[in-house]
Formats: structure tokens, C-alpha cells, sequence
């Protein structure tokens, strides 16, 4: 078992652009001309071809790119016993410029897990590690699951189904731990969650919009998702590294969410116990540097410099001069480098070609040997 751990200086969120043979393999398993057996073997195929790319790179964490799930974070809560789901007819998140065609998902009963899918994903990927790789495995954050069953459209269903929030809070900790734990026994030691409710949250519009709460009973609100996260992280095993990746939202090379990260810096960089945060810093959306002084202990940061969401290249020169003003607030040693998000959050992917996101990756590498070594 490979004993290196994430994050490296250079990196990446996870998500790879879906190769145009898969595509082709889900839309006829849609349409029944393939079978699942089919479908698996055409996802074998291209994750060991992403993996042995990966490598060729140099890059020393590997994953299945999600090249299995329709969406970043809808697939694992399918997994769930209690969660079903249906094709939408109108698309039902409008991001900046799109609305996203993710299906509808809904709970019909109390939560549970057990022989999730996503282990013998994971198990998959584990199998291609060599001396020089080691495995991670993305998941939604236990903030992200709870927040989406109680957030304006879904508490009301929520309630008749849990009574209250905090019995609906409970089961959210309990399944997760039940999925750490079969995923620590696949031999899982790196594990990130991908959380979009602190990126919303930096909108103090957005914010309101998306819980239906203000004031004191928002602050609470805030104050349970990070309880929630750090319940989980708690009852995790001790060796088990655990990330963050916090996100203002990727459909398409679209978002939902702009703001600095000022508003939540207290709770989600003083509070919240994670080993690692992947942060988007691509645009002027991202706010400065300055709420990065607000990380508490010995915690990493990895700089998301590079965008996923247009193919032009930054420029080298402007990437270094970001990570020096960056290291005013957290010593260089404790910084790192990838791209903002991943390539394709939902498999339609964001508006560049797999040359092109991989030239991205080479960049992240050139400059973190630069300012690194």
C-alpha cells in the first residue's frame, strides 16, 4: 500500500474531461443498445488510459477522473439507501449562464448505506497505484449532503421523513462513517470532500437563496454544516488524510457563486479539521489572498491558480507573483498548486479540449518546480 499523502505541490481537484468513446458508451447504455457489463468495460478501459496519462505526467495522485458518475455529487448520494432519482424534463440549477440538465434527486425514506458503489470504484483505482502514485477518492463533504435535502426546494419533504433537522443531521454522520469505513477497508488513506455550500455562502445573497435563512438561524445554520463536517472527520481513522475542495460551482465552464472568502474564513479556515484545502483563486470572483491569514494550525493550501473553465494559458511569470502574495499569509512550505476545479464536474464537461486540459496540468507542474525546488 502506498503510505504518500496528499496533497502534492503540484495537483489537481479531481475530474477529467470524459473521452469522446465513453460518452459513446453512456449514451447507448441510455438508449439499451449496451448493457452495464459493456458500459464497465469501456470505464475500465479509458481510467487506465487517464491513470497511465496521469503518470506519464509525473503526477503522484491518481483517480478514476469520475469518468463512472453523471455528476460530482448526485452519483454518491444514489448510492445511499432512502435516495432515489429521476431525469429532469427542465433543468433545475441555473448557473450563470446555463441551466444544468442533472437529475432530480429525492429521499423516500431514512438514509443508510452499505456496499456503496463507489468502494468497489475506488478499489479499481487503488489496483493501478505504483511506488510513485497513490489513490484518492472525491466525495461530496457531509455539509454538502445535508444542505442540499434541507435547503429550500427539499426540507419540507426532509421533515416528513426525519421529524427534524437535527434527527436528519444525525443519520448524515452515521452513513458517512459507515462509507469511510467500508472505504478504509478498500484500503483508501486519502479522501477529499467536495463541498459547494461554502462557496455559496460567500454570496450573502446566494446564501439566503439557497437555505431560506437569515440572520441568527443562517449563522446556525453555518455553525451545523461545520459540526457536520467535523463530526465525520472525528470518527474517521486517525490515518486517514481528509481535503476539502471549495467551490463557487462548474457546469459547463459556468458558476453559480462569486465572492471573496471573507464571510466564511472564520468558521471554514479557523474551524473547520481538515488537513488540506483546495481553493479556487482563478478569477476576480475569487476575492484576495487576505482571508487565507485565518488558517488555523499547521493546515495546507492549495492554490487554485490555474482555471478549468476557459484553454488559454495563464502566464508563468503572473503565477509565481500570485503565490508569493499568497505566502504573506501562509508560509510557502505549507502551500501548493493545481487548478481551480476539476475538468468536468458533470460529465458534459467544461468548453476545452483534453489537449488543452492537459497542457493545463503541465503548466501546474513547470511552476511548482519553479517556486518549489
Amino acid at each position: 500500500m502506498s503510505d504518500l499523502k496528499t496533497p502534492f505541490r503540484y495537483d489537481y481537484v479531481g475530474s477529467f474531461l470524459r473521452p469522446e468513446k465513453l460518452k459513446k458508451a453512456r449514451a447507448d447504455y441510455e438508449t439499451g443498445t449496451i448493457n452495464a457489463e459493456q458500459l464497465k468495460s469501456v470505464e475500465d478501459e479509458c481510467i487506465v488510459q487517464l491513470v497511465n496519462k496521469i503518470k506519464e505526467l509525473g503526477y503522484h495522485v491518481i483517480t478514476d477522473g469520475e469518468f463512472r458518475r453523471a455528476t460530482w455529487h448526485l452519483d454518491f448520494m444514489w448510492g445511499f439507501q432512502g435516495i432515489e432519482h429521476k431525469k429532469t424534463v427542465d433543468g433545475n440549477t441555473t448557473f450563470e449562464a446555463e441551466t444544468a440538465m442533472i437529475d432530480d434527486t429525492y429521499m423516500v425514506g431514512k438514509i443508510s448505506v452499505k456496499n456503496h458503489p463507489f468502494v468497489e470504484h475506488f478499489k479499481f483505482v487503488k489496483a493501478l497505484e505504483d511506488e510513485n502514485t497513490v489513490a484518492k477518492q472525491t466525495i461530496p463533504s457531509p455539509g454538502q449532503f445535508y444542505a442540499y435535502f434541507t435547503g429550500t426546494q427539499l426540507l419540507e419533504d426532509t421533515l416528513k421523513i426525519y421529524g427534524t433537522e437535527e434527527a436528519f443531521a444525525e443519520d448524515v454522520i452515521k452513513a458517512y462513517g459507515e462509507f469511510i469505513n467500508e472505504l478504509y477497508g478498500a484500503g483508501c488513506r486519502n479522501l477529499q470532500f467536495d463541498d459547494c455550500v461554502w462557496g455559496g455562502m460567500v454570496n450573502p445573497e446566494l446564501e439566503v437563496e439557497l437555505t431560506g435563512r437569515k440572520g441568527e438561524e443562517l449563522e446556525a445554520y453555518k455553525r451545523l454544516i461545520l459540526k457536520l463536517n467535523n463530526d465525520v472527520v472525528a470518527q474517521a481513522p486517525q490515518d486517514l488524510i481528509i481535503n476539502t475542495h471549495v467551490c463557487r460551482g462548474n457546469y459547463h465552464s459556468t458558476f453559480f457563486s462569486s465572492g471573496a472568502y471573507d464571510g466564511v474564513a472564520d468558521l471554514l479556515f479557523g474551524e473547520e479539521n481538515v488537513n488540506a484545502y483546495y481553493l479556487e483563486f482563478d478569477d476576480e470572483r475569487s476575492g484576495g489572498f487576505e482571508p487565507l491569514a485565518k488558517i488555523s494550525g499547521d493546515k495546507k493550501v492549495v492554490l487554485g491558480l490555474i482555471t478549468t473553465k476557459k484553454p488559454d494559458l495563464e502566464n508563468k511569470k503572473e503565477i509565481v507573483e500570485k503565490i508569493k502574495q499568497a505566502a504573506k499569509y501562509v508560509p510557502l512550505d505549507r502551500l501548493y498548486l493545481s487548478p481551480q476545479c476539476g475538468f468536468a464536474s458533470c460529465e458534459i464537461g467544461n468548453k476545452l479540449t483534453e489537449e488543452e486540459q492537459w497542457a493545463k496540468l503541465k503548466l501546474v507542474k513547470e511552476i511548482a518546480e519553479e517556486v518549489w525546488n
